[in-house]
């Protein structure tokens, strides 16, 4: 049996269960989205500290064994193919020229370089005195 027919089978048996647990999975992982609207609330401090924690680190945990066990294993190896398919199609590639990984190295090692060298040189390159939080912001997003 080939992979597609496999996922295709997994999908019919999961049916509601399939999307009641993609629900509940999408709703714990946008749980930390109400961490203003706590932040904002009249509870106490320590109530504000107690629920902000849960839903930034463990409600979205939480949620996401609880879509498991909801889905089914039929269900989740459906997602998680359906994952991993998005993943292979959109990935980096497998191999590169020599070129691009060449010019992967240096958007690596620049920011790098600079940011170990930076506080020991900055009289010598003016611009970098000026402008460090540019700087700093262009070296971040090369290395991402």
């Amino acid at each position: 049996m080939t992979n597609t027919a496999a996922t295709k089978s997994e999908t019919l048996r999961a049916g509601w269960r399939l999307r009641l647990g993609l629900a509940v999975l999408i709703v714990g992982f946008l749980s930390p989205l109400l961490i203003p609207l706590v932040a904002a609330s009249g509870l106490s401090v320590r109530w504000k500290a107690i629920v902000s924690g849960a839903l930034a680190v463990g409600i979205s945990e939480v949620f996401s064994l609880v879509a498991i066990a909801i889905m089914g294993k039929s269900g989740f190896n459906y997602i998680k193919a359906r994952f991993f398919d998005f993943l292979k199609k959109y990935g980096p590639a497998d191999v590169v020229s020599r070129t691009r990984y060449r010019f992967g190295l240096v958007m690596f090692g620049l920011p790098l370089l600079f940011g170990w060298l930076g506080p020991y040189v900055v009289h010598l390159i003016p611009i970098y005195e000026t402008h460090r939080i540019a700087v700093g912001v262009a070296g971040d997003l090369m290395i991402v």
